[in-house]
């Protein structure tokens, strides 16, 4: 069997895995393992932005991961696109670069979680970004991961924000500065008309370093232990076994594959893995619980006119666009075909956004069309409003210890009364915004759920039937001081092992108010630190006051 000893080894390249190798290696006395189940990110389909979607939807690019039936979602199975590549989930995703709401990160702090305020956070978003706007008292602008501006539509965007100022809100030019309420256009994660991945930012530049061996291809089948010390990993590679030692072990599989890691490694609830035939190392109960995700509610409406990117599929002004992106990495295709973002408040008694709301002028079924050879998926308008701060929990658990069978994932979408009245109030926002003018004049009627009266019945099948998530899950191996509801403390190191520590979304003990692969990276930026025992970066001090959260409060959500 094949050995080798590093310093550290990285299990995972995503966006915290590929985060903290790249800066792990950048001292050329560690010598740094990173281990990828997947293959190369080269494609075009993930280098060209505007395929994320279909990228995401390539076998060999996902772990092809599915949820279990649950009735609250009409029993349906959801499939979980999880990154099966360098660069993992950030390779595949839709680059929206959403740190969250300050407010998230003071209750992390607020649960005895030292270090992780807001103002000791927000120093490590700035040292990982490279953002258009240059440096600012929120944003950095010499770091390795580019932040680049979305281009707004001239007719489309001015009406969104026309509606949304009728409706009480202001409209905000960056969600990351002293607000996040109110509407505007996001940034994203796009270099030069490519997509910028934590392997193309951090990784990439020091690829060609001795001290960074980068294995792809290369699944972990279990953590090794002396005792109850991580000693390193056995991993399958071009079928062959094989082991790599180390001092410290940081698995950043994320939320699906580090729990499940740990659990055949025989760290989690101690009944259930004797069950399974694996015996228990640590009994971590909270080892696959708490999942969670942003429920996303969707919306459809037909356009009024040819106001939606599907003209520009048609196949020879596609063509013109493939062209001019081969040749000037500029054009359609480096941009997101995104209308409007909004953070929202659709529950009255919410002290920030509690929804997450997206309008873009593409159907959900847009593909290349020319006439006399096929359609185009028409002129559409989707919507989707995802509840940033659900009650319902769900869990990642292993059905088999067989590394190669896939683990058994529950959302818990819909399992609170208080969740099921968010998704009924994100729909009625959703509508309401539709009928303000003048986006009312641009649509020429709702599509799904479709026109008409519905009675609460009707509503809630329809959104049983409908939801989906944001594809954020989080907080599996949640950080914290209590060993009943944790996994990892506020180093990240794993209760009662040592030389094991967790860097990426499953350490969050409650999911972020927004997208969440840069807060995965800051993360990683933080373990780093942490890590080789460097001093924290000094907290953010003399932010700008923040504009009154109450002041951009919607009319629905005042009277509901």
């Amino acid at each position: 069997m094949n050995m080798a000893t590093y310093d550290f080894i990285v299990v995972g390249s995503g966006s915290a895995g590929g985060t903290l190798a790249g800066r792990l290696a950048e001292d050329s006395a560690h010598r740094v393992l990173m281990l990828e189940a997947g293959g190369g990110n080269r494609h075009l389909m993930v280098r060209v932005p505007i395929a994320w979607h279909a990228a995401s939807e390539v076998p060999k690019f996902t772990w092809g991961y599915e949820t279990a039936p649950e009735e609250n979602t009409g029993n349906r199975i959801l499939a979980q696109p999880c990154g099966h590549l360098l660069g993992g989930s950030s390779s595949i995703n839709g680059m929206m670069y959403s740190r969250g709401n300050k407010g998230d990160y003071d209750e992390w702090a607020q649960l005895g979680l030292t270090g992780w305020s807001y103002a000791e956070v927000l120093p490590y978003f700035r040292k990982a970004e490279a953002n258009w706007r240059g440096e600012t008292p929120y944003h950095g602008g010499s770091g390795p991961f580019t932040v680049s501006r979305n281009p707004c539509d001239p007719l489309v965007y001015p009406a969104m924000i026309a509606a949304a100022k009728k409706l009480g809100f202001e409209e905000l030019d960056d969600f990351h500065g002293p607000s996040q309420e109110g509407f505007g256009m996001p940034d994203f994660s796009v270099r030069r008309g490519e997509r910028e991945s934590s392997v193309t930012a951090f990784v990439d530049p020091v690829a060609g370093r001795k001290n960074l061996t980068v294995a792809t291809g290369a699944q972990v089948l279990r953590i090794l232990f002396d005792g109850k010390r991580a000693i390193g990993v056995e991993y399958r590679q071009n079928g062959r076994v094989k082991q790599a030692h180390a001092h410290e072990i940081i698995v950043s599989a994320g939320a699906f594959n580090s729990p499940r890691l740990l659990l055949l490694s025989g760290i989690g609830p101690a009944d259930e893995l004797s069950a399974l035939g694996i015996e228990p190392l640590r009994d971590l109960p909270a080892v696959g619980r708490n999942l969670q995700d942003h429920p996303l509610v969707p919306a459809v409406f037909q356009a009024a006119g040819e106001l939606s990117f599907d003209r520009m599929l048609r196949l020879d002004r596609l063509g013109i666009s493939c062209l001019q992106w081969a040749l000037t990495k500029s054009g359609p295709l480096t941009s997101a075909p995104l209308s409007v973002q909004a953070y929202v408040r659709t529950q009255a008694e919410s002290d920030r956004p509690d929804t997450q709301f997206q309008v873009s002028h593409v159907s959900f079924l847009a593909r290349p069309w020319f006439p006399g050879w096929r359609k185009g998926a028409g002129h559409q308008f989707t919507a989707a409003a995802m509840q940033l701060r659900p009650e319902g929990r769900g869990s990642v658990t292993l059905r088999s210890k067989d590394p190669a069978v896939p683990p058994v994932i529950r959302l818990g979408l819909l399992s609170t009364e208080k969740d099921r009245q968010a998704a009924r109030d994100m729909l009625d926002f959703i509508r309401d915004f539709f009928a303000t003018e003048p986006v009312a004049s641009l649509v020429a009627k709702e599509l799904l759920p479709g026109t008409g009266d519905r009675s609460k019945a009707e509503v809630d099948a329809y959104l049983r039937n409908t939801i989906q998530t944001g594809s954020h899950p989080a907080s599996t191996c949640a950080m914290g001081t209590d060993p009943a509801s944790s996994v990892v403390d506020a180093q990240l190191r794993v209760r009662g092992i040592e030389g094991l520590r967790i860097a990426d979304t499953s350490v969050m003990p409650r999911i972020v108010s927004g997208n969440t692969s840069a807060p995965a990276i800051m993360i990683a930026e933080k373990a780093a630190d942490l890590i080789l025992g460097r001093p924290a970066l000094p907290p953010a001090r003399d932010l700008p006051a923040p504009l009154s959260e109450v002041s951009g409060r919607s009319k629905q959500a005042a009277h509901r």
